[in-house]
């Protein structure tokens, strides 16, 4: 991805290629006047490397970076941070603590040089817009997480910015706090440039128009947030999204998973006929391979493809209690997770609730048939 290709980027928005070289980041992106981007990626992937050189918080080596049509760096230029009309919102408040509430978000008005009567007029409009105008007089002291990071992002607007920056925004809040803070967030990306970082795919889906994977400083994937998640390419947007995400070559019903090992025969989901007539596969391998069928498919047969699907749709039964057909893989990990056990088999992955592993009597090593219903398996091409 190139930044501004052809000059087709409105303006208005931001345009952005970081280039570090002591970090191993280069990373181009856009983002439309009035749209919102999350930036997502495995820690150390250069998320703080690109939201630092917008803010003007690092130089940059190489590339540009472009706000409303103003050149904020480049060869040989770097606006100060003061001045480039960036709103960054951060993991905490960092509230000043010896000024009211009002005074805090009046900060940024008044240093660009407003009335004190006009600062505190935009203050008062920023904290009712986030719904915390009855906090005014009140001391940072006093404020609840939630609380404060709501005037955080009232500070944010009322500075009027022309790019809004928002980095994990709600990741040191309980859960309580999030829902609250969310809506505040809605509000300050509405309208103008915002990019989000974020570890919560809560908070792609409620707040971004589209979505940048990074790994190793570079981007390696993007798209809508429905279409990233529900389909990702890369290892990390699989694991971001909670999905299972296989690979293997397209048939006309679903996929032939690919093997670990030469030989592998392919089971058809429910035991039915593998086509061209073939040897029907007992499912007696464990070491991959086999079919898995889509309710929802239309990649051609032979292509290189890949499937999804969430980890509590998939059914586990053991192998010598079940003849019913599934994949036959052997019970690798069991790990505890949200309330659920993970059980990995393989390259298969299901959530199963405790008392069913308990009345399986699962353990590592226990042979079992894995099943994903049709309809929850989304299949595209690679």
């Amino acid at each position: 991805m190139t930044a501004d290709p052809a000059g087709l980027v409105d303006p208005a928005g931001l345009v952005a290629h970081v280039v570090r070289h002591d970090r191993c980041v280069d990373v181009a992106l856009t983002v439309g006047p009035t749209e919102c981007v999350a930036l997502i990626g495995p820690n150390g992937a250069g998320k703080s490397t690109v939201v630092e050189a917008v803010a003007g918080l690092l130089a940059l080596d190489d590339g540009e970076v472009r706000s409303a049509g103003r050149l904020l760096a480049g060869p040989g230029r770097s606006v100060p941070a003061h001045r480039r009309r960036v709103g960054l919102v951060a993991q905490r408040p960092d509230l000043f603590p010896h000024r009211s509430v009002l005074a805090n978000v009046a900060f940024g008005p008044r240093a660009a040089g407003r009335s004190s009567r006009e600062a505190r007029h935009t203050a008062r409009q920023a904290l009712a817009a986030v719904g915390v105008a009855e906090l005014a007089d009140r001391a940072p002291g006093t404020l609840s997480g939630g609380q404060a990071q709501r005037v955080a992002i009232a500070r944010a607007l009322a500075a009027d910015p022309s790019v809004v920056l928002l980095d994990e925004p709600t990741s040191a809040l309980d859960v309580g706090a999030r829902q609250e803070v969310r809506a505040a967030l809605r509000t300050a990306v509405a309208g103008r440039p915002s990019l989000l970082v974020t570890h919560d795919p809560v908070e792609v889906m409620a707040l971004a128009d589209r979505v940048v994977v990074l790994e190793d400083g570079r981007v390696v994937e993007e798209g809508r947030p429905a279409d990233v998640l529900a389909r990702p390419r890369s290892a990390f947007a699989a694991t971001f999204s909670g999905l299972v995400v296989l690979h293997g070559t397209a048939t006309a019903e679903g996929l032939v998973l690919d093997r670990a090992a030469p030989g592998a025969a392919d089971q058809p989901e429910g035991g039915s006929q593998p086509e061209g007539g073939s040897q029907p596969d007992d499912g007696s391998r464990p070491d991959g391979g086999g079919r898995l069928v889509s309710g929802t498919h239309g990649v051609p047969p032979g292509r290189a493809v890949s499937a999804a699907h969430h980890p509590t749709a998939a059914v586990v039964t053991r192998a010598d209690q079940d003849d019913r057909g599934g994949l036959l893989r052997t019970v690798t990990e069991l790990e505890p997770r949200d309330g659920l056990v993970r059980v990995r088999a393989g390259e298969l992955t299901a959530d199963l609730t405790l008392a069913a592993v308990a009345a399986l009597e699962l353990t590592p090593g226990t042979p079992v048939r894995v099943r994903v219903p049709p309809a929850e398996l989304t299949v595209w091409e690679r």
